[in-house]
């Protein structure tokens, strides 16, 4: 797979937010809210701009975050990755050959075991930690399962950012517009 190298990695919540990150020449953005039929233009939108695009397969509207709605997705809508909450979805990702992003959320710390647990038992490409402000957790996470990762969550500013990466994740990800622009 290959390794994402940028360090902000834009969210977008609307079709017009995404349509204005194609000006930033970024890598790689995410979509996070989206309805069904709305999927395949974002996917060949992003691709004319030769970006890569990750969708948040458990927030497309008209579709079920499960093994037949992220096959879906492969076969026919063809996107760079998929980041999911649903281990089932992951998994499927991964063996269609589409980056797989397990997202997890630090509630506690029973949360936290439970997930060391589950992806001990199967290596997603990268994780996304949420929340994105807690720097010595994302250090302790990487040392714990040595998979790539990512943060977001109630990052606000560049200073936060930069404690995340300094922490050991390897790029953030941001639906706040002021941190898409700003370089790191």
């Amino acid at each position: 797979m290959e390794q994402i190298r940028q360090k902000v990695i834009p969210a977008a919540r609307r079709i017009a937010d995404l349509e204005a990150l194609m000006k930033y020449h970024y890598e790689y953005v995410m979509m996070l809210q989206i309805h069904l039929a709305q999927v395949k233009y974002v996917v060949d939108m992003a691709h004319h701009h030769r970006v890569k695009i990750i969708l948040h397969g458990d927030l497309i509207q008209g579709l079920k975050p499960d093994e037949y709605g992220v096959q879906y997705l492969c076969q026919e809508i063809k996107p760079d990755g998929i980041i999911s909450t649903h281990t089932q979805v992951i998994e499927t990702a991964k063996k269609r050959g589409v980056m797989s992003i397990q997202r997890i959320f630090l509630l506690d710390s029973h949360s936290l075991d439970t997930s060391y647990r589950v992806l001990k038992t199967y290596q997603p490409d990268y994780i996304e930690v949420l929340p994105g402000i807690v720097p010595g957790l994302i250090k302790e996470i990487k040392e714990e399962l040595r998979i790539p990762i990512l943060t977001g969550g109630f990052l606000r500013t560049p200073k936060q950012v930069h404690e995340a990466l300094d922490a050991g994740a390897l790029a953030v990800t941001t639906s706040n517009k002021t941190l898409w622009d700003t370089t790191f």
